[in-house]
């Protein structure tokens, strides 16, 4: 893998991890069963990546649509 081809890659894993981080927190059930299952501080850990996981969706999907654009 060359660079150019990691530098055309990278802006979507950064709009996937947004997106799934995104759905994950703002999904009732999916967070019912988090606080089941895991730790009280993964769960509170988890919750302050919100901001992080909406500024990589935003972030992502503009560089994404930007690298697109460009090629």
């Amino acid at each position: 893998m060359t660079y150019k081809e990691l530098d055309f890659i990278f802006p979507f894993i950064i709009l996937a991890y947004g997106a799934l981080m995104t759905f994950v927190l703002n999904s009732p059930k999916l967070m019912q069963i988090a606080e089941e299952r895991f730790p009280t501080s993964l769960v509170q850990q988890m919750n302050m990546h919100r901001t992080l996981g909406i500024v990589c969706l935003v972030m992502g999907a503009l560089w994404s649509l930007q690298n697109i654009w460009q090629a």
